[in-house]
């Protein structure tokens, strides 16, 4: 009998990769998807798995492995999708050897990202198949799936989660382990060197291998038909699915497993039968459109949003006129996300904000800076984008305009794509001030190691990239490591890099406070010696609060000791205790 145990989607996805035999992962940690690795990792003593430093390496790693004849995958988020498009389109042409998958986590909601791209429109355009399972059962199941037509039909795959399926839980039947004899490697320039001749002949290989996927797609048991009502017939896939069966028990539902080719035999033959036929998929329309094409009558986003998250309420009122929508209880307050108390960030965001210096923001804990009471980062695109929009600030407008501007990025995501950004600064003579936020993690995702931390994913002590020699050997002129809590040193570091004409580096150091586990001493605020000037207040602690009478306390359940309240104090109300 097989056991069945409650897993998250990630971690039913991980166990998946392991039952199909998969030898290489790579990834780079991005939510929704970075417990995939996490939960992979447990399983090290038969597969070899790694934190790259970005998403386009990982993607490499995973098309050399299977170029090896091994199972091999990578993982990522949506946006990280994008860093890695350059290898997954062109490798989309060369095929596979040993079986490759591509992960990737949707954020339909936008629970940590910075925008909903929808995966399913890339892929399509790279031509790359793609399987989308509703739970974490078929999770499971899906990914080993995806390894076996990949090896099939000679194609990479993607397997597209939402946060939804990711972060949810459902019972997953474990089976064990099975390692697929190693494909042999064979030289083949044709198939493998993608260079402009060779190129032309695999884009037909492509075209006819997805030809041969959509009319495979009509009898694969991924695609099926659940008859009911046929007066409502819905078409959907992954986590919707779940919305449609709650919300429209009786309709009849053609549940898709493979997204991309679609079914259209099975599609046809389903909308033929149902009196009105309906499109449920979250974020963009890539199915409704796809039906339109095929001329078949069908209601999609004219009922239902490109925007965000659906759910089974939302689907009840958009098609049976229920609202029911939950609101929230009157007068509970927001709550907006805020750094950690004891966070470095907050220290170096208070001396900047002091200096009214505008920041040039990147992705991490730190775009935070942009909210009140801090309000530093003006600007935040992507992974590494602070760094080259303050040099695109200064080539357009010159240094005088950015001398109230710096670039703040972590040292997570300078090591993942903000070194080529700051090599283009020092290459093309760019001037201004770069602060690499290091606090010794990657702290936005759950503090996972990466190249200057000297920790793998799997545990191993290594060799750390050591910054400041990386810097002086990319030709950065001026470089220093200050402690942000040192704020007469930060705020000289930045008035001295402000004033050098050149590229200027602040390595802004402090670990992220919550990788201690030793219980810090906390600070108590002495009432009688107050004297409400709020000075203490400015970086916006959650640890301190204001009582209605005007007194400053702080929480010493919060406070992690970090010490920048007392810094702040000029008149002694505040104390070092426990």
């Amino acid at each position: 009998m097989q056991e069945s145990v409650l897993m998250l989607g990630n971690a039913a996805i991980a166990r998946g990769a392991y039952e199909a035999g998969v030898k290489v992962a790579s990834a780079y940690p991005g939510t929704p998807s970075t417990e995939i690795s996490e939960c992979l990792v447990q399983y090290a003593q038969d597969l070899y798995c790694e934190w790259a430093p970005n998403e386009k390496v990982a993607a490499e790693v995973a098309i050399g492995a299977n170029l090896a004849g091994v199972r091999a995958m990578a993982c990522m988020k949506h946006v990280g999708f994008n860093v890695a498009a350059d290898p997954a389109y062109t490798v989309s042409y060369m095929g596979v050897n040993g079986g490759l998958l591509f992960v990737v986590a949707d954020d339909p909601g936008l629970y940590s990202s910075q925008n909903e791209q929808d995966t399913r429109m890339v892929a399509r355009a790279a031509k790359l198949p793609v399987l989308e399972p509703a739970d974490s059962r078929e999770a499971k199941e899906y990914t080993k799936m995806a390894f076996e037509l990949s090896v099939a039909y000679d194609r990479p795959f993607v397997l597209r989660t939402t946060t939804r399926l990711a972060h949810s839980q459902s019972f997953v039947a474990l089976e064990p382990r099975v390692v697929p004899e190693d494909r042999p490697y064979s030289r083949n320039p044709a198939k493998n060197v993608m260079m402009p001749g060779n190129a032309k002949g695999r884009h037909a290989a492509v075209e006819e291998r997805m030809r041969e996927l959509a009319a495979a797609a009509d009898t694969m048991p991924i695609n099926t038909v659940e008859w009911g009502d046929t007066k409502i017939g819905v078409i959907t896939a992954g986590i919707p699915y779940l919305y449609v069966k709650e919300a429209l028990p009786e309709a009849s539902v053609l549940k898709l497993g493979m997204v991309h080719p679609l079914p259209k035999g099975l599609i046809s033959e389903f909308a033929s039968k149902v009196e009105k036929l309906y499109i449920v998929e979250e974020l963009d329309p890539l199915i409704e459109e796809q039906v339109r094409s095929w001329g078949i009558s069908c209601i999609g986003k004219e009922a239902f949003t490109l925007l965000g998250e659906y759910s089974a309420n939302m689907l009840r009122e958009a098609l049976l006129g229920e609202k029911t929508q939950a609101k929230p209880a009157e007068g509970a307050p927001n709550r907006p996300p805020i750094l950690c108390p004891g966070c470095p960030h907050r220290s170096t965001y208070e001396v900047l904000r002091k200096l009214k210096i505008h920041a040039a923001g990147d992705i991490g804990c730190y775009t935070l800076g942009a909210v009140a009471p801090l309000g530093v980062v003006d600007t935040t695109v992507c992974m590494g984008s602070g760094i080259s929009s303050l040099h695109g600030m200064e080539k357009a407008k010159g240094r005088d305009y950015i001398k109230d501007w710096v670039a703040v990025i972590g040292d997570s995501t300078f090591l993942h794509t903000g070194i080529n950004s700051l090599l283009n600064m020092v290459y093309n003579q760019s001037t201004g001030t770069v602060l690499i936020l290091d606090n010794s993690t990657t702290g936005m995702t759950g503090h996972q190691d990466h190249a200057a931390t000297g920790k793998t994913l799997q545990g191993k002590t290594v060799p750390a990239v050591d910054l400041v020699e990386l810097l002086k050997g990319m030709g950065v002129p001026w470089v220093r490591v200050v402690d942000v809590f040192d704020h007469p040193a930060l705020s000289g570091a930045v008035k001295e890099a402000q004033d050098f004409e050149g590229v200027s580096v602040i390595i802004a150091q402090s670990p992220c406070v919550l990788l201690s586990k030793v219980k810090r001493p906390f600070y108590r605020f002495l009432p009688d010696k107050c004297k409400k000037c709020k000075a203490c207040l400015g970086p916006g602690c959650p640890a301190i609060t204001v009582g209605e009478d005007g007194v400053i306390t702080s929480d010493e359940t919060l406070c992690s000791g970090c010490g920048l309240c007392f810094g702040l104090c000029k008149f002694g109300a505040i104390e070092l205790a426990g």
